[in-house]
């Protein structure tokens, strides 16, 4: 199964960056380049091992920021 090369997205806005993990197909590291903590992003993994979309890694960037306290920067409570 071929990797797919990272991948940068901008999304409301705000830029991230989609790592594919080569020890574990299907599943996406996705950090957020221009958000105020650095390091901060979560993992995406499919469970038939296939690699997501674009399309489909935005739309958890935008359910992920959804989650996001203003405040803090960090996922809601």
């Amino acid at each position: 199964m071929d990797v797919p090369e990272p991948v940068v997205l901008t999304v409301d806005g705000e830029i991230f960056r989609a790592q594919a993990d080569t020890q574990q197909p299907g599943a996406w590291h996705v950090a957020w380049v221009s958000g105020p903590n650095a390091g901060y992003g979560f993992t995406t993994r499919c469970s038939d091992h296939q690699w997501e979309s674009r399309e489909k890694l935005e739309g958890a960037v935008r359910s992920f920021l959804a989650e996001i306290d203003p405040t803090t920067g960090y996922l809601s409570d």
